[in-house]
């Protein structure tokens, strides 16, 4: 996978882009090496968890005996094997899939974000790309990662597949991040206009990842266990790309596999705590009052297995030994990364006070009182796998370059009209966080990129930054705070220096949330 952290003026950049994609980027301008590998670790991030890899490892086919072994668990194929799947890195599972168990394969469908496939041929990545005559059908939807008619189709085909099964037959599951917004089929006679409206609203006013997809699930046919239901009698084994914090099941794609443990009354909680539930469509009320008198309560999927065969850990760790063979002392300090972003970005700073204290001469790093705001701030955000002690006792005395890696979600509320996405707000915000405080002889840079290679709705993957942007920019006559402001990052970041700071990827057929990077060097 090509990255290209673009440095030349937007009339050159397209001039010369068909060179740059076929040649390697060896010097991107004077000053900017540590840009550079910057670029490279994230690099090592994503490819460590490219869907091919992820399958081959995940599944065992002994094509003498068409046994199937999936973990600890053995499976019988003989012409009766049935794929679905749902996913930003669904496309390149699938042809991993049958590639692997094609012979066995008697039927596929899938959906996977809009344009995916003519990205993938553009780049030349022939390895994401179903095979010609492929028995999988490809249902393309969910522009900017919002469901739409196009997701509902696919995801009613999907449903069709699964409700004919019988058990006999083996279902193979292949979910991803933004396998959610790919799989909507809302509960009757809640429309996919009022569903999405109401999840827009949620996330609008900063309901995180679990709160959002606990609502999807109530009002969906297919989220929550109900593809698991569809397909009963069916044994159902689901191969899950995580793109949640902490990897949790029922969370990931709002758990199409897994029997929900919410109740209307968790509903009823989030809807009253951000506000809305006096603004319930009747539909909304109509659905959520059925399902609190079922009788027969939630549904059990005792007959599946699910099974996590990727991960923002097993990227973080790709990019941690990647880092150190660059002569950085590395450490992981969490996947697991959430909170506002505004925390977020305060808290990457004084990580860099601190840490950068360890690496300059006395007098030039963090105060007592900097590194007792860092550990209070780590103890508001309830990063439940945060290593900053382990990785403050690391740097101690390393004397030379030292790179930070984490991962996960931080979430953006939405207080103005602008552009951009999380990765680009985050690194926005540590830029101007960064650029506050005097860092001495020390050389610093911050990146944050999603994985997928499409932050918000941009084309950017996220963007870096260092301290001097603030007054970089002001010098350009462009106000950081005005940009914050609006939630317009990625305007910011298209033109300060004709967009040199921006990451590029393209879409990359995986998907584990966010990498953020941190890099510290002594001059």
């Amino acid at each position: 996978m090509a990255v290209v952290l673009q440095v030349l003026p937007c009339v050159a950049r397209a001039l010369l882009r068909p060179l740059l994609m076929g040649i390697p980027v060896v010097r991107l301008a004077s000053g900017m090496a540590l840009a550079e590998q910057a670029q490279q670790l994230f690099e090592s991030t994503v490819g460590a968890v490219l869907p091919g890899p992820m399958l081959h490892r995940a599944l065992c086919l002994d094509p003498g005996s068409g046994l199937l072994k999936v973990r600890d668990r053995s499976f019988q194929l003989r012409q009766n094997l049935y794929l679905v799947g749902f996913g930003k890195a669904v496309l390149g599972m699938a042809a991993a899939a049958e590639e692997l168990l094609g012979q066995h394969l008697v039927q596929g469908v899938i959906s996977v974000p809009k344009g995916i496939r003519a990205a993938m041929e553009h780049t030349g990545k022939q390895e994401m790309l179903l095979k010609p005559h492929s028995r999988v059908q490809v249902f393309e939807g969910a522009e900017d990662n919002l469901p739409d008619r196009d997701a509902l189709r696919a995801a009613l085909a999907i449903r069709q597949l699964a409700e004919g099964l019988t058990a006999d037959d083996l279902l193979l599951v292949l979910i991803s991040g933004g396998g959610s917004a790919l799989l909507p089929a809302p509960i009757p006679p809640v429309t996919l206009e009022e569903k999405q409206t109401l999840t827009k609203l949620l996330a609008a006013r900063g309901a995180n990842i679990q709160e959002l997809n606990t609502i999807r699930k109530a009002l969906s046919q297919l989220k929550g266990g109900g593809l698991a239901q569809a397909a009963y009698p069916a044994q159902v084994v689901s191969l899950i790309l995580s793109d949640v914090v902490g990897d949790p099941v029922e969370v990931i794609a709002s758990g199409p596999t897994v029997a929900s443990v919410h109740s209307v009354q968790d509903c009823l909680h989030i809807l009253n705590h951000y506000g809305l539930r006096a603004a319930l469509p009747r539909s909304v009320k109509t659905v959520l009052a059925r399902s609190d008198s079922d009788p027969h309560g939630p549904h059990s999927c005792g007959h599946v297995l699910n099974v996590i065969i990727g991960s923002n850990a097993l990227a973080l760790a790709e990019a941690q030994r990647q880092a150190e063979a660059l002569g950085y002392r590395a450490v992981v300090l969490s996947a697991a990364i959430q909170g506002d972003v505004k925390s977020v970005a305060r808290f990457y700073r004084l990580l860099t006070q601190v840490v950068g204290a360890h690496l300059t001469p006395p007098g030039t790093g963090a105060s007592v009182e900097e590194e007792a705001q860092l550990w209070e701030l780590a103890a508001e955000l309830q990063l439940p796998d945060l290593q900053l002690k382990e990785a403050l006792e690391a740097v101690v005395g390393a004397g030379g370059p030292v790179c930070l890696l984490a991962g996960g979600e931080p979430t953006v509320q939405l207080q103005g009209s602008g552009k951009g996405g999380r990765n680009q707000e985050l690194a926005l915000r540590v830029g101007a966080e960064l650029g506050q405080w005097p860092l001495g002889s020390l050389e610093v840079l911050f990146l944050s990129g999603g994985t997928d290679g499409q932050d918000g709705p941009t084309e950017a993957a996220g963007a870096w930054v260092v301290p001097e942007l603030a007054s970089q920019a002001a010098a350009e006559g462009l106000d950081v705070a005005a940009f914050l402001s609006r939630n317009d990052s990625h305007t910011f970041f298209r033109c300060f220096r004709g967009g040199a700071h921006l990451l590029h990827t393209g879409l990359t057929g995986t998907n584990v949330m966010d990498a953020h990077l941190l890099f510290l060097r002594p001059r």
